[in-house]
Formats: C-alpha cells, sequence, structure tokens
C-alpha cells in the first residue's frame, strides 16, 4: 500500500553544483516537476552573457538576487531593467528578444513550462524544458 503522506522538499543550494548552460551562464536545479512541468532554478551569468531570443510556453517569475538583468533591451529601449531585490513575472506566450546580463547576475527563477529558443525569423531552435535540465543536471 502506497502513503499519501505529502513530502517536504529542503535543498541547501550551496551544495548543488553549478551546471553550465550557454557561454557565461550556469545554474543550479533547484526542483522539477514532471507533473506540472515546472522547474526551478538558480542562475549564474557572468558579465556580457546573454539569453538567446525565447518564448516562455510557460509562466515564468523570478526574483533577482544580485547583479542587472536588461529584458527586451533595459529600460533605456522601452524593456525592462531589473536589480538584485526585484521580482518579476512573465506570462505564458511572451517574447522576449536577447536578455542580457551587464555584470555578474544571480536570479532564481521558476517556469510553469517550456521555454522555446528561436532564430532571428521566430523559428524554434530548441526547448527548455523540466527533462532538459534534469538530464544537464545529471551531466
Amino acid at each position: 500500500m502506497q502513503s499519501n503522506r505529502l513530502e517536504d522538499v529542503y535543498i541547501s543550494p550551496s551544495t548543488l553544483p553549478w551546471v553550465p548552460f550557454s557561454d557565461g551562464i550556469r545554474f543550479r536545479l533547484l526542483r522539477v516537476s514532471p507533473e506540472t512541468g515546472t522547474w526551478t532554478v538558480l542562475f549564474h551569468c557572468m558579465p556580457g552573457s546573454a539569453f538567446a531570443s525565447h518564448q516562455h510556453l510557460g509562466a515564468g517569475e523570478y526574483l533577482m538576487l544580485k547583479g542587472k538583468m536588461e529584458v527586451r533591451g533595459g529600460r533605456e529601449a522601452g524593456g525592462v531593467t531589473a536589480f538584485a531585490g526585484d521580482y518579476g513575472y512573465e506570462p505564458s506566450g511572451v517574447v522576449h528578444e536577447q536578455t542580457h546580463f551587464p555584470e555578474e547576475t544571480e536570479f532564481y527563477f521558476t517556469n510553469f513550462g517550456p521555454v522555446a529558443f528561436l532564430d532571428d525569423e521566430g523559428n524554434t531552435t530548441s526547448v527548455l524544458d523540466w527533462q532538459v535540465l534534469a538530464s544537464l543536471a545529471k551531466g
């Protein structure tokens, strides 16, 4: 007979390895949920690194821990510039051109589904989901 007892999740992030993601960006995988497709990571981004253009296929939210993130060119270009302590919500379907990190940055990020990375014509080049992240984290 299976137990229906719920279990808490407790993780000490400093004990987790940093996993390479892309040039200058790495992550610590905190949790994935096969039931919902949700995934939670800590991202660490070096100065000058960036996420390529992408579309959120599930809503996402982040909390900036340190540094600076420029979304859609940052505030000066009509986008968003996020600093340590800032919170952001990104609805499902939103498209972000390159997200740039002009200084060393860390942020907590949860996405409620996949993210599709796009080429210059808006075509999907790859999809990031909980399964891909879990596979990368396993090495």
